[in-house]
């Protein structure tokens, strides 16, 4: 019996190399074929960036950074993030939650909802806002009689900028929980349990490393939001210009040193989130293959 099993798996190794593994000149130009579309379309700009920055001297380069306009949209594109992020994470965490654990009617529209902000460019969503919340908008006349100004205003940029970015935690969310089931929660329900201990002592620590992903996505893409914030902005430099609506700025006025500068600031931010977007993907990994050796 063993020495059928052996022959069998003999065979079917010798089938897949036949049928599977290519020939060294196909592998050769497939990967040649992928990192000369990498170097052009990815690495070779990122180096564009960094050396017309640098090419009026280190100096210029840091004295634009330090400008403080440029300190100014800093400020608020962490300002955005700090607000945007957080919110995104509980609403993207209450609707994986609803979605994954109840069944209720309209749970289809619900989902549809979540993914509306892929479907709509930002610069529509932006002036989506603009025609609610603008001076001839549906509220625009009640806010503007109780002094409340949300279009050209930091109100108008973290409330685009939300829109943008809410489906990211939610949809990294609802896969990972459907596919875990809801049968932990049922069993530590009937030993007990109540609906927070069960969330807090059961979801939340089979879904951190998803919410953590979903939170990094969803911080990189509010970091470099440019259509909706740029519609409902205003481009007031110095007050509403974030740090991609400070980069059209310098360029527009022709100080291509000082806007690759700040580009190269969110191409280093950028940078950061990739590793930490890496590190969550190993760690995951590494946790997975712990939990099938136990």
């Amino acid at each position: 019996m063993a020495i059928h099993e052996e022959n069998a798996q003999a065979l079917g190794e010798e089938i897949m190399g036949r049928y599977i593994t290519e020939k060294a000149y196909v592998k050769l130009i497939l990967i040649s074929i992928a990192l000369s579309f990498l170097t052009l379309v990815l690495i070779l700009p990122l180096i564009s960036i960094f050396a017309d920055a640098f090419r009026r001297g280190i100096e210029v380069y840091f004295a634009a950074l330090v400008e403080p306009d440029a300190l100014a949209a800093l400020k608020l594109t962490m300002l955005t993030c700090l607000i945007a992020v957080p919110l995104n994470l509980l609403f993207g965490l209450t609707a994986a939650w609803c979605i994954t654990k109840f069944n209720f009617k309209g749970k289809n529209i619900l989902i549809t909802l979540i993914d509306l902000p892929f479907a709509i460019s930002p610069v529509i969503a932006g002036l989506i806002f603009v025609v609610v919340f603008g001076a001839s908008g549906v509220i625009g006349p009640w806010l503007l009689s109780h002094d409340i100004q949300i279009i050209f205003a930091v109100p108008g940029i973290i409330l685009a900028t939300m829109f943008v970015t809410l489906p990211f935690v939610a949809r990294e969310l609802i896969p990972l929980m459907q596919a875990q089931g809801i049968q932990e929660e049922e069993a530590a329900i009937c030993m007990g349990a109540s609906g927070w201990q069960t969330f807090w002592k059961i979801t939340l620590p089979n879904i951190k490393w998803g919410l953590l992903y979903g939170v990094i996505l969803c911080n990189a893409r509010a970091m470099g939001e440019f259509g909706a914030v740029s519609v409902v902005s205003g481009h007031i430099r110095g007050r509403t210009s974030t740090l991609p609506l400070h980069v059209e700025i310098l360029y527009n006025e022709y100080q291509f040193a000082a806007s690759f500068a700040v580009a190269s600031l969110l191409v280093v931010l950028a940078l950061i989130t990739l590793v930490l977007k890496g590190l969550v993907e190993w760690k995951h990994e590494q946790d997975q293959l712990k939990h099938i050796g136990e």
